[in-house]
């Protein structure tokens, strides 16, 4: 077995983690990329001007909302970002529990676990309804410790692997063949 293959071990569900910026949800895209049997949501940035004024929700089958941002008017503040519950819980949880329901989906992805989709209860609920289930859960999860996200990064069915310069490219290939195996 290579270094490279060893890169991804053999549990059920598999998280990515690392540095803002550094591919996360590159990699997951690209590892999903084509697959009919995929269902969950991505986050991405909003930037106007060259500045980031927060942060999106798209889900696999296309509906999209805002995750947070600065003109975002919400009781939940993290840094200069409202967070926009109302979004998470109809668009990032609901997708969830969607792919979670339907059959044709084998694939729940979830970017990301991380603060600011901790402030919707639902969002929380949805994802240990994933972890539960029968279907394999591709995503991401904060580096920072709370006791949400170490109790889903200490399960035994969980394997988390760090993105950095020197695996991002080699992940998405790797991810799929992981995926497909496990199909």
């Amino acid at each position: 077995m290579s270094n490279e293959e060893r890169l991804i071990p053999d549990t059920r569900h598999l998280l990515l983690t690392g540095k803002p910026g550094c591919g996360k949800t590159t990699v997951i895209r690209r590892a999903v990329d084509g697959r009919s049997d995929a269902g969950g949501f991505y986050t991405g940035e909003v930037r106007e001007g060259g500045r980031r004024t927060g942060f999106s929700i798209t889900t696999l089958d296309g509906r999209s909302g805002i995750l947070a941002g600065t003109d975002i008017e919400s009781s939940v503040h993290l840094g200069r970002y409202g967070v926009n519950v109302t979004d998470i819980d109809e668009i990032a949880a609901s997708s969830v529990e969607a792919a979670i329901s339907v059959d044709a989906v084998g694939v729940v992805v979830i970017d990301e676990i991380a603060s600011m989709e901790m402030a919707s209860e639902r969002f929380r609920r949805a994802v240990l309804m994933a972890l539960a289930g029968d279907k394999r859960v591709l995503g991401t999860i904060q580096a920072r410790s709370h006791p949400f996200l170490d109790g889903i990064r200490s399960r035994p069915d969980i394997s988390v692997i760090e993105v950095n310069v020197g695996n991002r490219e080699k992940l998405p290939a790797l991810i799929a063949e992981w995926l497909n195996h496990h199909a």
